[in-house]
């Protein structure tokens, strides 16, 4: 018998059978007045799909289109009033498929 194991596919691969709706209102909105003042950045180094992008201002920017809707950048930035996060308007947003 064959010793097979459980490989987790990629993360590219996984967000590959992700359909993405986008709102015309963005869930996620970032103030990026308050990201200047920020010295950690954590939203860069903790979005799992690489959505922020610091600005040579010190500023933060933001693609919510891509957007899987984790939650991790709204609870991770310690800047108040940084992110304000809410569900996407219905039939907007992320809808995962089996691949």
């Amino acid at each position: 018998m064959t010793d097979r194991r459980y490989a987790e596919p990629a993360f590219a691969d996984v967000l590959s059978t992700v359909e993405f709706r986008v709102g015309e209102r963005p869930h996620i909105v970032v103030d990026t007045d308050v990201c200047r003042s920020c010295t950690t950045k954590a939203c860069v180094h903790a979005c799992p799909a690489d959505l922020f992008v610091p600005t040579s201002d010190g500023g933060i920017l933001f693609n919510y289109e891509q957007c899987f809707e984790c939650g991790t950048c709204y609870q991770i930035c310690d800047g108040e009033g940084a992110i304000s996060w809410s569900y996407p308007d219905g039939g907007a947003g992320v809808v995962f498929r089996k691949g």
